[in-house]
């Protein structure tokens, strides 16, 4: 059990007790919750949520409890809850708080410390995912087997599927370490073999430089990919024809041995834009064209790299890729198919660039 002991300016100190939580009530009225004071004082681990409801209120208590457990809290009894010293997490909790206040409860956010080492390491370990990650893998295991040549289809949604489990665990792990870095491995080990056994055609990584190029030399040219486009080839058309080549007409190849001489090949080996280094292709396309410095390109490109080989999660990566399959099996034309992801890339840019513009 835990009682919180006053420190010096306004903070606490959790410690062992034998015996029954005392609640501290602090020296306010709650109904004026206001937010943590902006006044700098040293900075303390953790966040402390105590919160009370009167008598029969389920949903109310359903709608906090979904919240914190959304937001990764450890329970340390019955309505305590314990968090790391966030920015996020303070402001999150104050919006619980105040939703505890509207249904005639008590609530108080208070800023601790741990008493010494030893009880560090014990909240910590209230966020240890280890065992989230030890089960993560061994569904990436037995995915491994079930690879098949020339069948994406019931792996592609089992992977998506991973991804998102993955996604989740890394959201609510404060503190990663070698499991979190082991699991990342291998779900990259699984995407780079699935797209291997299943897309033979997909381009291997090419090593050498990234060279700057003349937009305007590229104007009105043929650009050959392979046909049913997935992710870093719709997007690198799109990124084409958006930033490079307005003109630009695209074919769709049956075979990499099928490219026109005269074509501008994209996305596989060989091709005049492929995989070089950690790259994608659409990451090398904007390189090329010296597109990388676009804050809203960059967070497009990630999302694209994600999708098409993994590496670090981006949170709406999922549902993109939903909307992409959805798309790919109600277009059997690949121009249409094209129009249509268009679409949704040029929707995603604006999204990003605004939110860039609002971060800076």
């Amino acid at each position: 059990m835990f009682l919180l002991q006053p420190l010096r300016d306004d903070r606490y100190c959790c410690c062992n007790i034998d015996t029954n939580v005392r609640f501290i009530t602090l020296p306010v009225k709650l109904s004026a919750l206001s937010p943590l004071s902006a006044v700098a004082r040293p900075t303390t681990a953790w966040l402390l949520f105590v919160l009370t409801l009167q008598g029969q209120q389920p949903a109310a208590r359903m709608r906090v409890w979904r919240a914190l457990k959304a937001l990764g809290a450890a329970v340390l009894r019955d309505g305590v809850y314990l968090l790391p010293n966030r920015a996020e997490f303070v402001a999150e909790l104050q919006r619980q708080a105040e939703d505890v206040l509207r249904s005639a409860g008590s609530a108080q956010l208070l800023e601790v410390d741990a008493r010494d080492a030893t009880q560090e390491t014990e909240f910590r370990r209230l966020f240890d995912r280890t065992a989230d990650y030890q089960g993560l893998i061994k569904q990436i295991r037995k995915l491994r087997e079930q690879i098949v040549p020339n069948d994406r289809g019931t792996v592609a949604v089992q992977l998506t599927r991973v991804r998102r489990d993955f996604e989740a665990i890394v959201a609510q792990d404060f503190f990663p370490g070698e499991a979190a870095s082991q699991t990342r491995h291998a779900l990259e080990e699984l995407t780079a073999t699935f797209n291997r056994v299943t897309s033979p055609d997909e381009p291997h990584t090419a090593i050498g430089q990234i060279r700057r190029l003349d937009a305007s030399q590229y104007v009105g040219r043929t650009w050959a990919t392979r046909r049913r486009p997935w992710a870093d080839r719709l997007a690198s058309a799109w990124l084409i024809r958006r930033f490079v080549d307005p003109r630009a007409r695209f074919v769709w190849l049956k075979s990499p041995e099928d490219c026109p001489k005269r074509a501008l090949g994209f996305d596989f080996d060989g091709a005049a834009f492929t995989h070089i280094g950690g790259k994608v292709t659409f990451e090398v396309l904007m390189e090329s064209f010296g597109l990388e410095a676009d804050p809203g390109l960059r967070r497009v490109g990630a999302l694209i790299h994600y999708l098409d080989v993994g590496g670090l999660p981006v949170a709406e990566a999922a549902g993109i890729e939903a909307v992409l399959r959805g798309a790919q099996s109600a277009f059997a034309d690949d121009d249409a198919l094209l129009t249509e992801a268009a679409k949704l890339f040029e929707l995603l840019y604006i999204s990003y660039s605004k939110q860039s513009q609002a971060d800076a």
